[in-house]
C-alpha cells in the first residue's frame, strides 16, 4: 500500500489530494495517509473535505504515517522538505519549481541520489493526452526530423502583485512549464536562449520588477529552434497550443473549449471560448501525472519527470531571465 501525504491545502494541494482520495475509493491500491499545511484551518477544511487525518510537518516528512509525499507547498519550502523526506526514505512527488536557485537544486538532487529515492517534478503538461500522443507522434517519425516548435502559453488574467512580487518572475513561474515542454519535444537540449519581455498588461507587475508579456527563442546544438509566447492576458479563455514542424509534415494539438458545439449562420462561424483556467484544463493530466507518481513510488517505472528535467528548466529560465535583462542571447 501507498501512503501519501500531502504537504500543502491550497489550490494545488486541494487538486492532488483530491485526485489522491478518488484513486484510494477507486482502487484500493494507495491512501491518503494525511494532510499537512503551516495554515492549520486550511489543512482543516480540506481534511474534513476528504476524511482524512490532519498531521504535522514532522510526521509528514519524517514520521511512520506515509511512505511517501506529495509537495505542494510555496516554492521557498521544496528544497527542505525533499532532502528531509529522502533522508527518511521516502518517494518524493514535488510541484515546480524545485528551487528558485539551480545551484540550490543540484544539492537537492545529490541528497536524493544518495538516499535512492524516486523524486518526480509536477510538470504536468507531458500528460496531458493531446499533448502526449503529439509527442507519441514525434517519436513515431511521422513528421520526420523536428525542424521548428512553438509553444503558446496565455493566462486569462494575471496573478495578484503579492504572488508576483515572490514567484521569481515569468521566466522562472510561468514559462518553466514550457521550457519543460520544449526539451520534452525538441529530443535535444537547448544550447543559446534568446528573450525579451514587456509589461503590458499591468504597470503595477512592472513597477514588482517583473514581466507579463515574453517571448524566447531557443536553439539546440543541430540547429533546431522553440519559439515560446506567453502572456498574463489572453481575453478568450486559458491559451495553450502547440505546433511542430517537421521534415515530413506538421503536428498541431489546440485549444480545449468549454463544449465542442460549433454555430454557423450567414454572418460566420462561432464556437464556445477556450476553458477558462488550467483546473479545467489540464485536471485529465493531473490525474495521469498521479499515476505516474504511483508506479515510480512502487518501483514499477522510473520518474519521469524527473529531479534533473527541474534543474535543466530552471537553468532555462534563469538564462531566459538574463537574456531578457541584458537584451544578449544566452549561451548555455
Amino acid at each position: 500500500m501507498l501512503s501519501v501525504t500531502v504537504i500543502g491545502a491550497g489550490r494545488i494541494g486541494q487538486i492532488h489530494a483530491a485526485n489522491l482520495a478518488a484513486r484510494a475509493a477507486e482502487t484500493g491500491d494507495v491512501r491518503l495517509a494525511g494532510i499537512c499545511d503551516a495554515m492549520p484551518e486550511a489543512a482543516e477544511r480540506l481534511a474534513g473535505r476528504l476524511g482524512a487525518p490532519v498531521i504535522s510537518l514532522d510526521e509528514a516528512l519524517e514520521g511512520r504515517s506515509s511512505n511517501a509525499i506529495l509537495i505542494a507547498s510555496p516554492t521557498d519550502t521544496h528544497s527542505d522538505f525533499i532532502e528531509r523526506a529522502a533522508r527518511a526514505g521516502k518517494a518524493v512527488f514535488c510541484e515546480k519549481p524545485v528551487d528558485m536557485s539551480a545551484d540550490r537544486i543540484e544539492g537537492v538532487l545529490e541528497v536524493v541520489g544518495t538516499a535512492g529515492v524516486p523524486l518526480f517534478i509536477g510538470f504536468n503538461r507531458r500528460f496531458d493526452p493531446n499533448f502526449a500522443s503529439l509527442k507519441a507522434r514525434i517519436d513515431e517519425g511521422r513528421i520526420g526530423d523536428v525542424e521548428l516548435v512553438t509553444i503558446l502559453s496565455r493566462d486569462p488574467s494575471p496573478p495578484p502583485i503579492s504572488y508576483i512580487e515572490r514567484s521569481g518572475g515569468l521566466f522562472r513561474d510561468m514559462m518553466i512549464h514550457d521550457f519543460d515542454m520544449a526539451r520534452f519535444l525538441l529530443g535535444e537540449e537547448p544550447v543559446e536562449v534568446h528573450a525579451v519581455g514587456s509589461s503590458l498588461v499591468d504597470p503595477e507587475i512592472g513597477k514588482a520588477g517583473d514581466v507579463d508579456t515574453a517571448a524566447v527563442m531557443l536553439k539546440t546544438a543541430s540547429g533546431r529552434i522553440c519559439q515560446i509566447s506567453n502572456s498574463r492576458r489572453a481575453t478568450y479563455g486559458y491559451d495553450q497550443r502547440i505546433e511542430v514542424h517537421g521534415s515530413l509534415g506538421l503536428l498541431r494539438a489546440g485549444n480545449q473549449h468549454e463544449t465542442t458545439v460549433e454555430l454557423a449562420t450567414g454572418a460566420g462561424f462561432t464556437a464556445d471560448p477556450a476553458q477558462n483556467f488550467f483546473l479545467e484544463r489540464y485536471a485529465r493530466a493531473y490525474r495521469l501525472q498521479l499515476d505516474a507518481f504511483v508506479a515510480c513510488a512502487r518501483g514499477e517505472a522510473a520518474p519521469s519527470p524527473d529531479g534533473f528535467d527541474g534543474l535543466k528548466a530552471q537553468r532555462l529560465a534563469d538564462a531566459a531571465t538574463l537574456a531578457a535583462q541584458s537584451g544578449q542571447p544566452i549561451r548555455l
